[in-house]
């Protein structure tokens, strides 16, 4: 176990906690008015706390997702244990009895979406740091729901998105091609479309469009991409995660000074296709993970951001030798290194 954390770790050495490779520094706690050590113990151990979303939200096949299963079976919590952090029970997000009798797929995912906001909440307001093991990008809306809600005089918070995807998901119900609702969280969560699934995830109030950041997205449909430009979401490059540019902490700084804390949420298919050879949508010139990583890194640095979601990892027999796995874990890993840098 050791050599296999060794090996997740050792290529995230990046910038030093003081500089960030722009030559600038992360936001103060004074200048973000969030604690920027929120999240450790009295020992000075980052607490984490990992929640699984199987429910997808997908048609005509089955409900629950393996992929969040299959990232927890591979031993992600005993790997955080031995890199000297908190990790708290794994939680699963479903469904009551009573829930278990309703129909619909949409329905019954923004049910378990609404358990996952629930999830996320307590565990912010406790000090736990929530890595979501997500089965699809669908489960966006309960992470974003749960921050949003995280607050300890119940007042809803401002949440900001950086969003990691092959995609920008930002399609609707009248512009997409597909009609899958994967390729719509983001819509959603600006307050596009599908307004009941939202506030059932427990995203009471749409996003700011200005509160959105997309990075490495290449692959948008054509009405995808008039509504991304009209709706001015921020773009950034692969290149500018490869090189942690300017822009990228430039980004992270304007989110930390317009919103109250920040998601960062990553669909596996952003990755180079190498690294996920069995996701049925990659696009060619991802990030590696160890660039992805070392970016996340820096992002986590930054005090406002507070939560990681991976999603739609090949599970499996769609990951032959593991290497989606390990990359998840990388990205995991490089993600908590930021926040123990603050």
């Amino acid at each position: 176990m050791r050599s296999l954390l060794l090996a997740l770790t050792l290529p995230l050495i990046a910038c030093s906690p003081e500089t960030a490779r722009d030559g600038t520094s992360p936001p103060t706690s004074l200048e973000t008015t969030m604690d920027p050590l929120r999240y450790r113990d009295a020992g000075g151990r980052i607490r984490t706390s990992l929640v699984k979303q199987p429910f997808h939200g997908g048609r005509n096949v089955a409900e629950l997702s393996r992929n969040p299963d299959y990232l927890e079976e591979g031993g992600i919590a005993r790997i955080l244990a031995d890199a000297g952090h908190d990790v708290g029970p794994i939680r699963t997000a479903g469904l009551t009895p009573e829930e278990d009798e309703e129909y619909g797929e949409w329905h019954r995912m923004g049910l378990a979406n609404g358990h996952l906001a629930g999830l996320v909440a307590e565990n912010e307001n406790g000090g736990r740091l929530t890595l979501g093991l997500l089965g699809n990008c669908n489960a966006l809306l309960g992470m974003l729901g749960g921050l949003q809600r995280s607050s300890p005089d119940g007042v809803l918070r401002r949440v900001g998105l950086v969003w990691i995807d092959a995609h920008g998901d930002f399609n609707t119900p009248e512009t997409t091609l597909s009609g899958m609702l994967g390729g719509m969280p983001v819509a959603v969560a600006a307050g596009l479309a599908l307004e009941r699934l939202r506030r059932e995830s427990g995203l009471e109030k749409a996003m700011n469009d200005t509160d959105i950041v997309m990075a490495a997205v290449r692959d948008l449909d054509p009405e995808e991409r008039e509504l991304v430009q009209a709706h001015g979401i921020v773009q950034l490059t692969t290149q500018d995660l490869r090189e942690r540019s300017g822009a990228l902490h430039a980004q992270m700084r304007r989110l930390s000074e317009s919103t109250d804390i920040i998601y960062v949420h990553v669909d596996m298919d952003v990755l180079d296709p190498a690294e996920v050879p069995g996701h049925g949508l990659t696009v060619p010139g991802g990030p590696t993970s160890q660039e992805l990583a070392a970016a996340l890194t820096e992002m986590f640095r930054y005090p406002k951001v507070g939560g990681l979601g991976i999603a739609s990892t090949p599970a499996y027999e769609d990951d032959p030798g593991g290497i989606s796995r390990q990359a998840a874990y990388r990205l995991i890993l490089g993600a908590v290194a930021g926040v123990a840098e603050r």
